[in-house]
């Protein structure tokens, strides 16, 4: 009896590639019922599950899948939910007796609406666009501390200027100052071991936002804690772009670091510190109450000039309050709107919204890197950059080093500092803060110091993106692709 082996091995095969096709497809259809993603991200990891069936499910329930988000992160909506109660009243008497314009309230309350805090005029601003003098005014007024330091950076490196800090917070620590420092795991990962044992060993407090196993085995490896905020005694508060580290001194193989922070003392620092207090609460599992206590007397009396709002989000929050403020500041200038972004990976309603403005005759322009630091990213940058000039939005590529800034700026007036990138992962995946000022003096400020970049940089073209060889122009179809996936 002649057996074909062949014959069994290719029925064999088809049976498998059947039932692989199956699967495949019943995942889909899974996926399908259970993400709340955008289409097209739906789409192309279908398309993954096809091309690499089993493997590909693997994939995206360890980099893809969002919808372990709404029970990963219940109790921390709960509780947020219940310490945001606790400040409202004490700063809704403070907003009404604040003497705002017409335009400043509407502003304001619509990004409250959103889900940015309550708002208050009595701040005093003053912002950065350097990390040398950014850095050492945090230092001095952690110096300066005398009850408590809230402190929280997605990165802090293992080299002298993230020695410093460390130095200065075990310092603290030592003379009874309550000091409680925080940083995203994989943020941390290069880390010095070393001197958190010592911040600790001396009463000083310390925590990884999520776990190291959490990072390593869930999904929540992509739910990174990107803020850069620090509070001090409740008095001054910190926003930034900046992480901790010598490459934001320019110190690094980017070169020259352009990036921008603020420094807010007044009653805004108020829910900057619940922020914080909310992101410690969840990454210590020991919720810490919140009462007027927690408040200084004699910020009370502070009077300052700039509106300032803080706005946060992330994965725990159904529609991100930052991707709305973006867009309210965008649709809100009439003028001008000036943006420094180091990508520029926006959803579809911001781009939307930024080529309505070009269209509109507002003066759109956008400085964002000449050089890589994620491939990928810049890569599908180009392509957005591309599409944007189409519509009238300007685009110019710094050259003097690496632009790290997160901001934006409407007509001189409404601004935004922060850690939000303008791109896929700061509105869907990552933890995030931005200081939202109402302020003509910082509006001002920022407006000359885009004017300042204007000297270091290129203005890309329609014409340079069209002669782009075949090889980058596949580079951008290919990166545009995996941005979908994000």
């Amino acid at each position: 009896m002649n057996v074909d082996l062949n014959g069994i091995v290719d029925l064999i095969f088809a049976d498998l590639t059947d039932v692989t096709l199956i699967i495949s497809i019943i995942l889909i259809v899974i996926m399908i019922f259970l993400e709340r993603s955008e289409p097209t991200t739906i789409i192309m990891w279908s398309a993954v599950f096809l091309l690499l069936p089993v493997i590909g499910f693997i994939f995206y329930l360890f980099f893809g899948q969002t919808f372990y988000k709404k029970h990963q992160f219940a109790v921390k909506n709960t509780n947020d939910a219940e310490m945001e109660g606790l400040r409202s009243k004490a700063l809704a008497e403070i907003r009404e007796k604040c003497d705002f314009t017409v335009q400043e309230r509407e502003f304001a309350d619509t990004v409250m609406k959103a889900g940015g805090s309550v708002y208050s005029k009595n701040n005093d601003v003053k912002l950065y666009t350097e990390g040398e003098p950014f850095f050492k005014e945090l230092y001095n007024d952690l110096r300066n501390a005398k009850t408590y330091i809230n402190i929280e950076f997605y990165i802090i490196r293992n080299d002298e200027l993230s020695h410093e800090l460390l130095d200065i917070l075990i310092e603290k620590a030592k003379e009874g100052v309550e000091v409680r420092l925080m940083s995203d795991a994989i943020g941390y990962n290069k880390g010095s071991k070393r001197k958190i044992l010592e911040l600790r060993s001396v009463g000083g407090q310390f925590a990884l936002f999520h776990r190291t196993i959490t990072v390593l085995l869930s999904p929540r490896k992509n739910n990174r804690n990107h803020r850069k905020i620090a509070v001090i005694d409740g008095k001054v508060g910190y926003v930034a772009g900046f992480n901790v580290g010598d490459e934001y001194l320019g110190k690094g193989e980017m070169g020259y670091w352009r990036d921008s922070g603020v420094r807010i003392e007044g009653h805004s620092t108020i829910p900057l510190d619940l922020r914080f207090l909310m992101d410690w609460g969840y990454a210590t599992g020991k919720r810490r109450e919140v009462s007027e206590r927690d408040i200084p007397d004699d910020i009370w009396d502070y009077r300052g000039s700039d509106v300032v709002q803080i706005v946060s989000g992330g994965p725990d929050t159904k529609k991100n309050p930052i991707l709305m403020q973006y867009l309210k500041i965008i649709s809100s200038a009439k003028r001008t709107l000036y943006i420094h972004t180091p990508y520029l990976v926006p959803d579809k309603s911001t781009i939307n919204a930024l080529e309505l403005a070009a269209l509109s005759g507002v003066d759109v322009k956008i400085i964002m890197p000449d050089k890589p630091d994620h491939p990928f990213v810049f890569w599908t940058s180009l392509w957005n950059a591309g599409e944007l000039m189409k519509q009238g939005v300007r685009v110019f590529l710094y050259n003097r080093g690496f632009v790290h800034s997160k901001t934006l700026v409407a007509d001189g007036r409404y601004c935004s500092v922060g850690s939000a990138n303008l791109d896929l992962r700061s509105m869907i995946l990552n933890f995030e803060t931005n200081a939202m000022i109402c302020s003509e003096r910082i509006g001002e400020e920022m407006d000359d110091a885009f004017m300042n970049d204007l000297q270091y940089c290129t203005e890309y073209s329609l014409e340079e993106h069209a002669k782009m060889s075949h090889w980058n122009k596949f580079k951008m179809s290919i990166s545009r692709l995996f941005s979908s996936l994000a």
